[in-house]
């Protein structure tokens, strides 16, 4: 894993929503609208909401935002009616990349998803092609400057909590989970005071694909850019090594 620098990937995804805060806005507002229909809105008792509103936060959500997306969504918790869809394909080159969708109108999602791919010169494949390239981790990404503790210290916290993985980069430090331990060491992090610049269950690619060719590098960067446009678009995990 080392060599790619999450933090500075983590940096530019936060410019590109500081360009764009309605579009993070609707991405948070539908998870959390799931995460109560699922668990109900009181997040003492719903861990799944609990992280959302980490994320929410990590993503400078006003937390009077927040509260109102809560109450919304227990208000609306009948009508409450968004489907998840997974799509997964390739880019320039053969970069997989796989999108996660949250929507009220699949037929929509799926067009709007196989044009950003066309667009960009790739193609949908079929459900499961490239997901097995890539391994499901909880991941908590932490801003060298903004921690106290050296390196020695968090990892020995990190693993104390139940974390996997740990690895130290220029300016910052990743820690990684099996998803079913995330929330407990999410919470045994944020209890400590240790502030986390990014932490959400993610996708993260075995092997990374590099691109050199200026067209590629445009394609690639056209399929990322329609569908981070697009509002059904939850995430997108990729294994370009940009």
């Amino acid at each position: 894993m080392s060599g790619h620098s999450k933090f500075a990937n983590i940096k530019h995804k936060k410019e590109k929503n500081d360009a764009a805060k309605g579009k993070i806005f609707t991405v948070i507002g539908r998870e959390i609208a799931v995460a109560v229909k699922e668990g109900g809105p009181d997040p003492n008792n719903n861990s799944k909401l609990r992280d959302v509103i980490a994320k929410a936060k990590a993503n400078n959500v006003p937390n009077d935002t927040i509260e109102r997306g809560i109450k919304k969504a227990a208000g609306d918790i009948n009508s409450v009616n968004y489907e998840q869809n997974t799509y997964e394909g390739y880019g320039p080159n053969g970069v997989a990349i796989i999108v996660e969708t949250l929507t009220d109108n699949k037929n929509r999602t799926a067009a709007n998803v196989r044009a950003a791919f066309t667009k960009g010169g790739g193609n949908i494949g079929t459900q499961g092609c490239v997901s097995f390239m890539f391994d499901k981790k909880g991941q908590i990404i932490i801003d060298k400057e903004e921690c106290d503790m050296d390196s020695d210290e968090l990892m020995m916290t990190a693993l104390d909590l139940g974390a996997e993985d740990f690895s130290e980069e220029e300016d910052s430090y990743e820690i990684l989970t099996d998803p079913d331990n995330f929330s407990v060491v999410r919470e045994g992090l944020e209890k400590l005071g240790i502030p986390m610049a990014d932490a959400e269950i993610t996708m993260i690619p075995q092997n990374w694909v590099t691109l050199s060719d200026e067209e590629d590098i445009k394609k690639m960067n056209r399929i990322l850019d329609l569908l981070d446009a697009e509002d059904d678009v939850q995430n997108v995990y990729h294994s370009w090594d940009e």
